[in-house]
């Protein structure tokens, strides 16, 4: 039987955000494998994280920067180790290598850290982001490292692959395509769905933490949402997330239908009610659960380009619209709130998007497939790939030896 240790950078909160849902999504495939899971994280325990009992699954908390994280590894030998972002690659990845030589080491991405980080640089300093951005970065050369130490990274969206192919030259072997693992939609599920009758009002939710989620919610407030309101009076947006800061309610506004509601405990839930979802987000990376959930709950959205990044086919339809303009974005949602057939026709495109981009029976065979070569391949794999290995050669000691600097520092 396999034994998976995951190290995340936090505990699992799937209520609250779409890395949550996706990682929970994994840990449900391993353990239908019959694979023994264990979890670890240096993260403090948080109010939203999942119940690790009811995944019968276990919870180890652990430390950076200390040894005792050895005798840990040492005595657990997990034969697969996946790290949950590449933060914590470069923290335990090179322990890991030196007390588990042989175990499969697979990284996480959830998306391009460095592609999100220099596009939210580039739109803060106003300048228009270009590839160079990123290949200058010191922020994308500690993520591509992290790449090659790996012997897989998954990688969530399509766009992300064509850029780590074409642009930095990485192996396909190192890199495997996996976005979210949804069921698909069913005649059953959308019979279940209010009609666009019963559907009131518009809906934005996301993580308040995540920069590109709070930077949307203002641009709503600021710019989109008055438009949209002068146009349709008695609408009201309502805006749900985990962890709003005191400045995010201070933006809640009953005369002007700007209503900050905070965490719900079920985003299907006040999904399933609201009959447009909107999403102007600016800067960002990877797949947007927010718009994958709208689609699963028949909830037609509109969004940006960086918003439907990695979700269309070149030859298929959003749910909605996709426009990076603010005043045709706020006609866009307008005109999706009040024409019953487009609207209708706005969720039938977002079923297809479903079921046809995220099966995850297919996704989730393809992957274990890979994982099971790699077992049975492993030191070709990695002869294969010199990078990785003169890279894992300066992190063991360079890495190491800071960390250990650091353990002795905080005695």
């Amino acid at each position: 039987m396999n034994h998976i240790l995951i190290i995340g950078v936090v505990w699992p909160e799937p209520n609250s955000s779409a890395a949550g849902s996706r990682m929970l999504g994994l840990i449900t495939l391993f353990s239908s494998q019959n694979w023994k899971v264990t979890f670890a994280s240096p993260a403090v325990d948080s109010v939203h994280m999942i119940d690790f009992d009811d995944l019968k699954i276990s919870r180890v908390k652990i430390e950076i920067n200390n040894s005792n994280f050895d005798e840990f590894i040492k005595k657990l030998q997990p034969n697969i180790v996946l790290f949950d972002r590449f933060i914590i690659e470069e923290q335990f990845g090179w322990r890991v290598t030196k007390h588990c030589p042989n175990a499969i080491k697979i990284l996480n991405t959830e998306d391009l850290h460095s592609l999100r980080k220099t596009r939210q640089e580039s739109f803060k300093n106003n300048h228009e982001f270009k590839i160079q951005d990123l290949l200058e970065s010191d922020f994308t050369k500690r993520e591509i490292a992290s790449i090659y130490r790996s012997d897989l990274s998954l990688i969530i969206s399509d766009f992300e692959m064509k850029l780590l192919k074409e642009t930095f030259r990485i192996p396909k072997d190192l890199i495997h395509y996996l976005p979210f693992l949804l069921d698909p939609i069913t005649s059953e599920t959308k019979n279940e769905w209010l009609r666009y009758e019963e559907r009131n009002h518009f809906i934005t939710i996301g993580n308040f933490r995540h920069e590109p989620n709070w930077n949307s919610i203002l641009f709503l407030k600021e710019t989109i949402w008055p438009l949209i309101k002068k146009e349709v009076p008695d609408a009201e947006l309502h805006i749900y997330g985990a962890y709003p800061p005191p400045k995010a309610m201070q933006l809640h506004n009953q005369k002007d239908g700007f209503l900050v509601n905070g965490w719900a405990k079920d985003a299907q839930e006040v999904m399933k009610k609201a009959r447009v979802c909107l999403a102007p987000l600016r800067f960002g990376a990877g797949i947007k659960g927010k718009l994958a959930e709208a689609m699963l709950c028949g909830t037609p959205s509109v969004t940006t380009s960086i918003g439907s990044e990695g979700m269309l086919d070149e030859d298929s339809d959003w749910n909605g619209f996709v426009t990076d303009d603010p005043s045709n974005f706020a006609k866009a949602a307008v005109k999706l709130y009040a024409n019953k057939n487009l609207w209708q026709q706005s969720q039938q495109n977002g079923i297809e998007i479903i079921n046809t981009r995220f099966q995850k029976s297919k996704f989730s065979f393809s992957l274990i497939e890979k994982i099971i070569q790699l077992q049975n391949n492993l030191k070709e794999h990695r002869s294969k790939n010199f990078i990785g290995s003169m890279l894992q050669f300066h992190t063991l000691r360079s890495t190491e030896f800071m960390s250990r600097w650091i353990e002795e520092k905080n005695k």
